[in-house]
């Protein structure tokens, strides 16, 4: 088997980059774990040669910086989402406020947070 030249793998990374962004817009957020190591993988065969074509490089540089936008866009949403299920969670528990004189009182909602089985 040939050796890649820096073309081809500047134009796989490019790919990948691509299939990256994809799954990013989609929310596909699973795949992401299998083109980073793909990513890993092209990007240490690019290390080892000398002589890159920087506008070719540049191009690539435009597409990392566009994912990584998309990716922190992405964890930015699902830090959101935690944090509303973490309010939701404390709501549920019941109602906590405080008196004139900066007492905190706990009021229960009442409702069981245990699964409850019917037949």
């Amino acid at each position: 088997m040939t050796e890649p030249t820096s073309q081809d793998l500047i134009d796989t990374l490019d790919g990948i980059l691509e299939q990256e962004r994809t799954a990013l817009v989609h929310g596909q957020l699973d795949q992401l774990e299998s083109l980073l190591e793909q990513k890993d993988d092209v990007i240490s065969q690019l290390t080892t040669i000398d002589a890159l074509e920087q506008d070719a490089l540049e191009t690539i540089q435009t597409k990392v910086s566009r994912n990584q936008v998309l990716l922190d866009s992405a964890m930015e949403g699902i830090r959101a989402v935690a944090s509303r299920m973490q309010e939701l969670k404390r709501v549920r528990r019941g109602l906590d406020i405080y008196d004139k004189s900066g007492r905190k009182t706990s009021h229960p909602n009442g409702y069981s947070m245990k699964l409850e089985k019917r037949a």
